[in-house]
């Protein structure tokens, strides 16, 4: 049975889907105001990761992904570079589908653009509202955290220095401030023409409103699992659980929250604010997307990861090691055959414990070594090869020679 770890909890639960054979996911998609890096696709890789087992398990996964095209990095990027937002918006929608599939990541099975689900959005806060968990001043509408007993029980926060009714306007604010957000926000001169029609005047959505109103829409009050990267825990999942569950009158938003670490580039995160990133464009320059998989691989989903190109380049010859053994060789037909059943097992072992990366990952490589070495004594390797081929492709891993090169 599948064991993940639940940031809910802190501790690793037996995975078992609300619905039989369907796993309903959500997954926080990108802030599009900007190139994705490969920080922020590592964490995609991981959403990959966990979809492609379930599959492989033969679970159905219903996937959502949202798409957050309006807050106040993308308002201001537009207006520095004079452009209506939409314009903006679609550039790195475009590129972020490409980025995914430039790294072999599968498709989401609905992407909700916050633009086109303020109606949802504003009916979500009427209700909020009417239920004494939201209140409105000067235009905007804010989230009363003192109004829900849970809050900070993803983050584990501290409530008891809480200041009650102190606001805060900006969508992102500082780790382990609560404070009453906006979920609504009064039209200003720095919005533009981006704006809405609402009950409490024009505005626009908070950040944090619009998961809440999407994941309800497509998967229900309740569903199997949430994911995103770990700096998304607090304030940005805090807010979801509370905004969904006063919604819901205590229903649970997700029976599992799963988390991965952040990829470092030095001493700090890797961030598109900080300016210190690497996209996936620069990086398959260098490397092939196999490369890559196989270095976010090489640590468990959970821990943080330093990027640096000499790591990469070394699971870039890994990688050749598992091509090169699918290359044609050894007897074939009804001769003694290479046996591998004993490899799915371990694999499925090492997945089963909440994702085990490093140890399916060795995995492939033992298997590796003993097609080659089977084909040295003449045995049959074809089976195993397929078996190869059809684990590795549970980890993403297309082993395609590299661009450019000839087989």
């Amino acid at each position: 049975m599948l064991r993940l770890f639940n940031t809910l909890s802190r501790t690793k639960e037996t995975f078992k889907p609300m619905h039989d054979d369907e796993v309903r996911l959500y997954s926080c998609g990108p802030t599009v105001y900007n190139h994705a890096h490969i920080g922020n696709l590592s964490t995609y890789i991981v959403v990959d990761l966990l979809k492609r087992y379930l599959q492989y398990r033969d679970y159905k996964v219903l996937h959502v992904m949202n798409l957050t095209d309006v807050d106040d990095k993308t308002i201001r990027a537009a207006r520095q570079e004079g452009i209506p937002l939409g314009e903006l918006t679609k550039r790195y929608i475009d590129g972020f589908m490409s980025d995914l599939e430039n790294l072999n990541i599968r498709h989401a099975d609905n992407y909700t653009a916050a633009t086109e689900h303020i109606d949802d959005m504003i009916a979500l806060i009427e209700t909020l509202v009417e239920k004494g968990y939201a209140y409105e001043s000067e235009g905007s509408v804010y989230y009363k955290i003192s109004a829900f007993e849970d809050y900070g029980k993803l983050a584990r926060l501290d409530m008891s220095g809480m200041q009650d009714g102190v606001r805060v306007d900006n969508d992102e604010y500082a780790k382990e401030s609560a404070r009453d957000f906006a979920l609504w926000k009064a039209w200003s001169e720095e919005d533009g023409d981006v704006s809405w029609e609402s009950p409490w005047g024009r505005g626009r959505p908070g950040w944090h409103v619009e998961c809440s109103a999407m994941s309800m829409k497509y998967l229900g009050e309740t569903f199997d699992v949430h994911t995103g990267a770990v700096d998304l825990i607090f304030p940005h999942h805090e807010n979801e659980i509370a905004q969904s569950e006063s919604y819901t009158n205590g229903g649970p938003m997700a029976r599992f929250w799963v988390h991965n670490g952040l990829l470092r580039l030095g001493d700090d995160k890797m961030s598109k604010s900080l300016g210190n990133f690497v996209t996936v464009g620069e990086a398959l320059k260098r490397s092939s997307s196999d490369a890559l998989r196989l270095f976010f691989l090489s640590s468990h989903y959970r821990s943080p990861l330093t990027y640096s190109d000499q790591g990469v380049a070394a699971q870039e010859r890994g990688a050749e090691r598992l091509r090169n053994a699918l290359r044609p060789g050894g007897m074939s037909g009804n001769g003694p055959s290479l046996e591998a059943e004993a490899h799915r097992e371990a694999f499925i072992e090492a997945m089963e414990n909440d994702l085990n990366t490093p140890r399916a990952s060795a995995v492939l490589f033992d298997l590796a070594h003993d097609i080659n070495r089977a084909q040295g004594e003449g045995l049959s390797v074809e089976r195993a090869q397929d078996t190869l081929r059809e684990l590795a492709g549970v980890l993403g891993l297309t082993l395609d020679a590299p661009s450019g090169e000839s087989e």
